[in-house]
């Protein structure tokens, strides 16, 4: 009896992964119409925009790219390109942070490295084994880099159709499916606390410094905040004492 419960509680979990990784997916391929017809706004044709989403596929670099681009042409072309890659360090530690996860092989490891974005990554440490975490890491980076392409082919033909793509909402849509993967974790204290840090300090320095520095900067905060544990040592002390 407990066997058979086991095997349904194991089943609904990967139907949960599935669930959760296809949302996240289609959420954030949405937004790939609105990279596709910014980037074409900018001066790329189709081509050089799809395959900037297929070498380069994360979307903050993308837009960091195409935004200084677009703003100053082949003359600000190295701009655009450290702007992109500033943005893209977050992925090395990611990688990092998965590598338990992928497991080994040069061409795993390399598959891996192409979809390790903010989705995937959250997906997969969101989840409660190894089995499931691999399942989360692998559905939601295949997910998105399909239907990424897919929308940002659509985005960059139908752009001049679409008119601004902000006006559908789309710029949205994957920073709503990541808050909605941040929300459930933001339990205790410490969470909580490195969350708002990293918020204030991202916030505050976007109007400063150029694209890329500020989510640096932010993600110095948050381990600081996190190393430190305040809020949970506080936390623990009052369990203690009570």
């Amino acid at each position: 009896m407990r066997s058979a419960e086991r095997t349904q509680e194991a089943g609904r979990a990967v139907r949960e992964v599935w669930r959760e990784g296809l949302g996240v997916a289609i959420a954030t391929s949405a937004y790939g119409i609105s990279f596709g017809a910014l980037a074409v706004a900018s001066g790329l044709d189709v081509w050089q925009t799809c395959v900037l989403s297929l070498l380069m596929f994360t979307g903050g670099s993308q837009f960091a790219f195409i935004g200084v681009f677009g703003a100053g042409g082949i003359a600000a072309l190295p701009s655009a390109v450290a702007s992109a890659a500033l943005l893209g360090v977050r992925n090395v530690a990611y990688g990092m942070r998965l590598s338990s996860i992928i497991g080994g092989g040069f061409w795993r490891r390399a598959a891996a490295a192409q979809v390790t974005i903010d989705e995937s990554t959250a997906v997969a440490i969101s989840q409660q084994t190894p089995r499931l975490r691999r399942l989360g890491f692998w559905l939601t980076g295949l997910g998105v880099f399909i239907g990424w392409n897919l929308t940002t082919l659509a985005g960059a033909l139908l752009g001049d159709v679409l008119g601004d793509p902000k006006a559908w909402g789309l710029d949205a849509a994957a920073a709503a499916a990541f808050l909605a993967l941040l929300w459930p974790r933001l339990r205790e204290r410490q969470a909580i606390a490195v969350g708002v840090a990293a918020a204030v300090v991202a916030a505050g320095l976007t109007p400063l410094l150029m694209p890329g520095l500020p989510v640096l900067v932010a993600a110095l905060v948050a381990i600081v905040v996190g190393w430190f544990n305040w809020f949970g040592r506080r936390n623990a002390t009052v369990e203690a004492s009570g």
